[in-house]
């Protein structure tokens, strides 16, 4: 059961833009990704039963972003779920992401101005590990433009904090991101719209700390049991981002666990 978190630990992450990188999870718990994947995948015809639970859509567009190294192909369940729900779920369009770059923001930037103007509605934004720091971005640079944010074990606290940075060094600045603290601290500042932020403590891949907002109003931690990888698919956080989109626009009340 999923339960709600507002970030308590916070004392343990201090606000200091120069306090010391959390650091990945253990090697252990990073080990046992894929088998956990590929049982939550296997799990996810739950899905039918929570279809009929869900609350319903109303229509409005959501952009669904990937993380790094995956593409649209990823978010497809996820996708595939809020369009039954009566959303118009939408996927990024931009192949697989290699990371963040200038022309990727821009890319970003008019795929979100032109679901908002098709629709005449404020957008969604659901993003998935480096995906939800991309929909925090997007929602920082145009509040007029989305509803509200839900991140999946997205590390916005600590960007350094994930077994990634093995994959790919990203260096603000020139400077390693480990040592980059003005952009750490930039990207964990408040975004001016709803946001709920969703993660896992057994999340093998990011440090779970890592992805906890701070106290404060329409702004949530929520937590569930699941893998890092199959966080698209696992019926509680399926479940809490079915019930996060379902608030109309402009409302605001804490995720409670049915």
């Amino acid at each position: 059961m999923a339960e709600e978190s507002t970030g308590r630990p916070v004392d343990e992450v201090s606000s200091d833009p120069h306090w010391d990188t959390l650091g990945p999870p253990p090697l252990a718990m990073f080990a046992l990704e894929q088998v956990r994947a590929v049982r939550e995948l296997a799990a996810f015809r739950a899905r039918r039963a929570l279809l009929r639970t869900a609350p319903r859509g109303d229509g409005h567009a959501v952009l669904v972003l990937p993380g790094l190294f995956a593409g649209d192909f990823s978010t497809a369940p996820l996708r595939s779920f809020l369009r039954e729900l009566g959303y118009d779920a939408r996927g990024w369009k931009l192949g697989i992401n290699r990371g963040p770059t200038a022309a990727l923001r821009k890319q970003l930037e008019e795929r979100l101005l032109h679901l908002a103007d098709r629709h005449g509605r404020t957008v969604s934004l659901v993003g998935w590990s480096l995906g939800g720091i991309y929909a925090r971005e997007l929602a920082r640079s145009h509040p007029d433009r989305v509803r509200r944010v839900v991140t999946l074990a997205s590390p916005f606290r600590d960007i350094s904090a994930t077994h990634a940075t093995r994959l790919m060094a990203l260096r603000p600045g020139g400077r390693p991101l480990g040592e980059a603290h003005a952009v750490r601290a930039f990207l964990r500042q408040p975004i001016p719209v709803p946001s709920t932020s969703v993660y896992s403590r057994s999340d093998g891949i990011v440090h779970w700390q890592s992805c906890l907002e701070e106290d404060g109003p329409q702004r949530e931690s929520v937590e569930v049991s699941s893998s890092h990888t199959g966080m698209g698919f696992h019926a509680q956080v399926l479940a809490v981002i079915a019930d996060r989109l379902a608030l109309p626009e402009g409302a605001w009340r804490p995720f409670r666990p049915s």
